[in-house]
């Protein structure tokens, strides 16, 4: 893993399918952790995890991301988050749901994203010395230092997905960190501002 701010680390894997990295997030604040959409993990990535702090919860930003959360379930023992409106549609066991508002283990606050793939598509918000944002797939990091959306079918009306980002960027953050492609660590919220704009030109 390798920090990409302070208080959050990444590990990448990439896929060829796709032509993109998908990325997960460990993070350490208030004297806990969590990891959040996790990808494939190599035992040299759990090991980091154990010496830096055993992972409070597995936090997931919509059912598509569960990828190796029961490796990091029977290591550490610990319990899976979704949105609540994910819960029925997961294919494995949730220990605990939230909802838009809530604040999650390591000062997370979610920030439930309307009309994206998947009914409780969720951002959350780190209030760190770098206020990051992280962000599962509504909205991808492809290109590199750009931004666009899941295609059709995956999202099923464009305009109202757009719609559904204006609220994120209503939100004061400097890094966006993205579940899917490369994240942008500086300028991320004006970074956001400019493709809701672009989109709705189209």
């Amino acid at each position: 893993m390798k920090e990409i701010v302070p208080g959050i680390r990444t590990w990448s894997v990439y896929s060829t399918e796709k032509s993109m990295n998908f990325n997960g997030w460990y993070v350490r604040a208030g004297g806990e952790a969590v990891v959040i959409d996790p990808p494939k993990t190599s035992d040299d990535v759990l090991q980091e995890m154990a010496r830096e702090g055993r992972p409070a919860a597995v936090i997931l930003t919509n059912k598509h991301h569960t990828r190796a959360t029961e490796t990091l379930r029977a290591t550490f023992g610990c319990p899976v988050l979704v949105h609540d409106s994910e819960r029925e549609l997961m294919d494995i066991p949730v220990d605990r749901t939230f909802r838009n508002g809530d604040v999650l283990p390591c000062g997370l606050k979610v920030y439930t994203v309307s009309h994206s793939k998947t009914p409780g598509e969720s951002a959350l918000l780190f209030d760190g010395s770098v206020r990051a944002l992280i962000v599962g797939d509504a909205v991808l990091g492809k290109p590199a230092g750009s931004l666009s959306l899941l295609p059709a079918p995956m999202i099923r009306d464009a305009g109202r997905a757009i719609d559904g980002l204006r609220r994120l960027a209503g939100v004061e953050f400097e890094a966006l960190l993205l579940g899917d492609g490369e994240p942008i660590l500086r300028g991320g919220r004006q970074e956001l501002l400019r493709f809701i704009e672009r989109a709705g030109q189209a």
